[in-house]
């Protein structure tokens, strides 16, 4: 009697491949099911693509005999997909409502940085800062706003009792590797996730994709292809940051298609030279930062938001005209004041009113 499975696919380069189970972060099992060279080719399968089929059973152990869909779509409708090197990349114009729910540090995000789909976003952080906290209540946040929308949570090399915390607290995909694991585990991870948010992006889906850090996963990479290639200065090695790129790179907002929102963490203050260079091959390259500050974070003030330098580029395509003129008036207030200050005043702010719709509606920012 034939069974069904649905997995994402890793292929092998002997050309057949195996469905990797999401619920274990893509990690090889003894269960996975095996899918043949030939039925890769005849449906043209790809790295990363979700399929669902039936399955029989072999000495060997299951192996996928029929493919019903591939990414939810038909096998023949999913080969007249759009390739990804032909989608076309537009700036994120549709604004990811943050604060209805009334999450303070939500609000401010939503004022100060917002996000769209298909922002590229980055929140720079020292230790200690209130990092993770913020990315989970950005995941609930997303999720209360857009419940339809996929929201991955991509942990790599993290404590295992932070990836126990997501799995448990926050409405997402987690996909994480602990660090306890190998290296092979946090890149199969981070390559193979890459690959599935690329093929559903082709088929035009809306993914967030939050990630924990930018800057443990280029260190895993580095250590993986140590000794192999040329090094630079702070013991990183040329090619270390390939993977890294591309999967910060990916964030973008397709023309009449779908998108693919990337807020990524990225440590800095560590002491570490390596932390450093990565976080300036980064910096620049997204289209929205959110700086967190140690000074705020000591004094116990939380979110310990850098306000004059967090934002996000383009924002006028996110909020109307009216909106943005009180915004404006928000940024110059805020030009002039030093980070304490700032925080504490938009804090004051964010009290006075219920929302941010009422905010926005307001003559000016008084506080």
């Amino acid at each position: 009697m034939s069974e069904t499975a649905t997995g994402v696919l890793q292929r092998l380069k002997q050309g057949s491949g195996f469905l990797r189970d999401p619920a274990r972060s893509f990690q090889p099992g003894r269960g996975d099911v095996w899918v043949s060279t030939k039925l890769i080719r005849e449906h043209r399968l790809v790295d990363g693509a979700e399929v669902s089929g039936t399955t029989r059973r072999t000495e060997k152990g299951e192996q996928l005999e029929t493919i019903e869909s591939i990414c939810g779509l038909a096998p023949e409708e999913f080969q007249k997909r759009t390739r990804f090197d032909r989608l076309v990349a537009i700036d994120p114009n549709e604004r990811i409502r943050l604060g209805d729910g009334g999450n303070v540090s939500m609000r401010i995000i939503e004022l100060i940085a917002p996000i769209g789909k298909g922002t590229r976003g980055m929140i720079v952080s020292p230790p200690k800062t209130g990092k993770t906290r913020l990315l989970e209540e950005i995941a609930n946040a997303i999720y209360a706003s857009e419940p339809g929308t996929r929201i991955i949570v991509l942990l790599v090399d993290e404590r295992p009792e932070e990836v126990t915390h997501f799995r448990r607290n926050v409405h997402a995909e987690v996909l994480a590797s602990s660090n306890d694991q190998s290296l092979q585990s946090h890149v199969n991870l981070a390559e193979l996730t890459l690959a599935h948010i690329r093929c559903e992006l082709e088929c035009g889906r809306d993914i967030i994709v939050l990630m924990d850090s930018i800057t443990r996963l280029a260190r895993a990479f580095n250590l993986y292809g140590s000794g192999s290639r040329r090094t630079m200065s702070g013991g990183l090695d040329a090619k270390a940051l390939e993977i890294p790129r591309k999967f910060f790179g990916i964030a973008r907002n397709v023309e009449n298609g779908g998108s693919v929102t990337v807020i990524a963490t990225a440590l800095v203050e560590t002491g570490s030279r390596m932390d450093d260079l990565i976080f300036e091959e980064f910096k620049g390259t997204g289209n929205s930062e959110i700086v967190l500050d140690r000074d705020l974070a000591d004094a116990r003030i939380f979110p310990a938001i850098n306000l004059l330098a967090s934002s996000t580029r383009k924002e006028e395509l996110l909020y109307t005209e009216d909106e943005m003129k009180w915004l404006a008036v928000l940024r110059r207030r805020l030009a002039n004041t030093e980070p304490k200050p700032a925080i504490l005043g938009m804090l004051k702010l964010i009290e006075s009113s219920s929302g941010n719709d009422e905010l926005l509606r307001q003559e000016k920012p008084d506080w």
